[in-house]
Parts: structure tokens; sequence; C-alpha cells
């Protein structure tokens, strides 16, 4: 649904932006995000039917755990369905991501703390 509104919102705009879709790797119920199962046809839709500039993946690990593994399989996603960027870690683990592949990175109390 949120894609089908995005892609109104910007034909009634008249703009073109790009987008990452967040992938909730590790199935966390509390996580917004698409399944890595759903992934290829979704964008693939948002693609084709709605006709949205998807550029990359983004996701955020579970905070207990090594991120490594999801910063590796959002890569291995990425590649696989054709995306070249990469959201993925924060202050706390993005020299994991960016040795994984991250092109984005967000930090928040790395830069303000």
């Amino acid at each position: 649904k949120l894609a089908k509104s995005l892609s109104d919102h910007q034909k009634l705009k008249g703009k073109s932006l790009k987008y990452f879709i967040q992938v909730n790797i590790s199935g966390e119920v509390q996580k917004s995000g698409i399944s890595p199962d759903n992934l290829t046809e979704f964008v693939n839709t948002c693609r084709s039917n709605l006709d949205l500039d998807i550029i990359g993946l983004m996701c955020i690990p579970p905070i207990n755990e090594d991120p490594t593994n999801n910063f590796k399989i959002l890569a291995d996603l990425a590649k696989k369905n054709n995306l070249q960027e990469l959201s993925m870690g924060m202050s706390n683990d993005y020299l994991k991501a960016l040795s994984c592949g991250a092109t984005y990175i967000r930090l928040g109390s790395a830069v303000f703390n």
C-alpha cells in the first residue's frame, strides 16, 4: 500500500524520486520491512507496475547480536536484484557495515554525543 501511495504521489507532483527498500532480514516483529523471500517480487512490482526508481536496500539488524551476517545477506540480496546502494550500519556497527559493502551509513550518537 505504501509503495502504491508513493507512486501515486510522485505522479501527482510530476517528480521522480529514488527509493530504498527496508528488508527485515531477521524477521523481527517489532521492525518494519519486507521479508527476504518476498523482496524480488516486490522490487519488480515497484519498478514495473509502480514506476518507482528503486536504487538500494536498507536494514536494521537485531541490536543484541553481531550484525555482520545480516549485512552480508543484504549485500547478496542487493546483488541478486541488481541494486547498487546499501544503507546499513549505525554509530555502533558502521565499520562492519562498510566492510560488507555499505554505501550509506546512519550516524547519530557518534556525531551528537
